[in-house]
């Protein structure tokens, strides 16, 4: 039988991992579908993710609309993010929304891919999209707030449509990350640990491709990107071993003093 506190605990631990990490700034936020209704999913409310402590932080929404359930206030405006993600994909589970500044540069310079450049971020591929929200039609409606902001069914939509169809699987995207031009990137995984994992890695890999090319051009050098195949296998090594991580980053959380999880890490 499922552990629903287990899984919003963890859900508790994920946010506090990628503040913990750099990874989500007061803005960024989490998402879990709901283990008992996956019509239902669960985002913590509008606070930032260092002070999610308990069940009354955490929001329910409907997969469907994003409307609220449950007597569910104060929630996130960008929740569409979430919400329409897992609409559009019944195999993602969990999504994250970060505005990680190792990532930004990616974003708004041109030409400049945030390609894997070693085996933990072999789940980006060969190309990840970048999503420009001043390309869409509702964005470029004068009465639309210049916010950037992905706060309408039909910019998450849009948004959720970025990250294309998996030919073979068309229930799963074909990418795990899409770039947010001027705003961030969102990654999406099959649970929360797998997530939480592509999160930490896509920034990881950011400063690490970021001081490639600097050293690159530096010496006259050329950096080397992972082949197709070496992203194959290495994504597929990653999304096993999501857990190895996970229980240090837990470990790490948990012991640092500044965290609170009253439902347990998971």
């Amino acid at each position: 039988m499922v552990n629903l506190t287990a899984t919003l605990g963890a859900l508790i631990s994920a946010n506090h991992i990628l503040h913990y990490h750099s990874v989500l700034d007061a803005m960024g936020h989490v998402s879990v579908r709901n283990p008992l209704n996956n019509g239902t999913y669960f985002l913590a409310l509008q606070m930032g993710p260092a002070v999610v402590s308990g069940r009354q932080d955490i929001g329910e929404y409907l997969v469907e609309s994003s409307e609220p359930v449950n007597g569910t206030v104060g929630g996130y405006a960008e929740r569409y993010i979430h919400g329409e993600i897992l609409k559009r994909y019944p195999d993602v589970n969990a999504v994250v929304h970060s505005h990680a500044e190792d990532v930004l540069p990616y974003t708004v310079v041109g030409g400049l891919g945030l390609e894997p450049v070693y085996h933990m971020a072999g789940f980006l591929g060969p190309q990840t999209p970048t999503f420009d929200i001043a390309a869409t039609p509702p964005y470029q409606d004068p009465l639309t707030p210049q916010d950037m902001l992905i706060s309408t069914p039909l910019l998450g939509a849009l948004l959720a449509s970025a990250l294309g169809t998996n030919a073979s699987r068309p229930t799963s995207p074909q990418h795990r990350a899409v770039l947010q031009r001027g705003h961030g990137f969102v990654v999406v995984a099959g649970g929360i640990e797998e997530a939480v994992d592509y999160a930490y890695y896509a920034a990881s890999n950011a400063r690490v491709l970021t001081t490639a090319v600097l050293l690159a051009r530096a010496v006259g050098g050329e950096v080397r990107r992972l082949s197709a195949g070496e992203m194959r296998g290495a994504a597929d090594m990653d999304a096993w071993i999501a857990f190895k991580p996970w229980r240090q980053w837990v470990w790490e959380v948990e012991r640092s003093g500044v965290y609170v999880n009253e439902l347990g890490g998971g």
